[in-house]
């Protein structure tokens, strides 16, 4: 008798999203990233306060400017780094999507269209848009360099590339990928301590999910 006849052949996908901003005159400029303590007290804070009002500007006073940034004390709660990367969460209608490519049994298209945003809500697996997709400012949807890459085997890592011209002052606080150039299904969001960008400003986004 076979016993291994339920056990189930699992594929885990591993995300990594790198975030870098460049300056008009092509300098790096500095991010902050949050460490466990520093991700804890800023999903804390976003609970409880909402740093936009309803015409989307940001409200006045310290506790919306604790929602966009957290609390940023060097070592204590994070640094401030070159590129930022952040780990996202694969959506439940993204895990879904990720079925449909590999046999062809749905409709699904590519998963090849990043998204940024101004949402603070905590990523879930329910999500099936962003909170506040940002449409403006150089920063709308766009189709990005889609390409295979090399982690732990060969081509085991679908990557995208793209870079945003900034033509605003905007504080981004979420991005996601979906397949569609609008609309869609979700595979991928996260938020994180805003990332500011002016007219100007270039925003290469570089997001690798692992097939481990």
């Amino acid at each position: 008798m076979n016993h291994d006849t339920d056990k189930k052949a699992k594929v885990g996908l591993k995300l990594n999203v790198n975030y870098q901003i460049l300056d008009k005159n092509g300098n790096a400029k500095k991010l902050w990233a949050n460490n466990a303590l520093g991700n804890f007290l800023l999903k804390t804070i976003r609970k409880y306060v909402r740093p936009y009002d309803v015409a989307g500007n940001v409200k006045s006073g310290l506790l919306p400017k604790l929602a966009l940034y957290g609390i940023q004390i060097p070592v204590l709660t994070g640094f401030w780094v070159g590129s930022l990367s952040v780990s996202n969460l694969i959506t439940t209608a993204g895990k879904a999507g990720v079925a449909s490519r590999i046999n062809g049994s749905g409709a699904e298209d590519p998963f090849i269209y990043i998204a940024v945003g101004t949402g603070t809500t905590a990523a879930n697996v329910a999500d099936t848009t962003l909170e506040t997709e940002t449409a403006a400012s150089g920063l709308s949807r766009a189709s990005a360099t889609a390409s295979r890459v090399t982690t732990d085997t060969t081509n085991d890592t679908a990557q995208l590339l793209y870079t945003f011209t900034v033509t605003g002052t905007v504080a981004v606080t979420e991005s996601g990928v979906l397949n569609a150039a609008s609309s869609g299904v979700l595979l991928a969001r996260q938020t994180f301590s805003a990332i500011n960008v002016v007219n100007g400003d270039s925003l290469q986004i570089t997001w690798k999910i692992d097939v481990d």
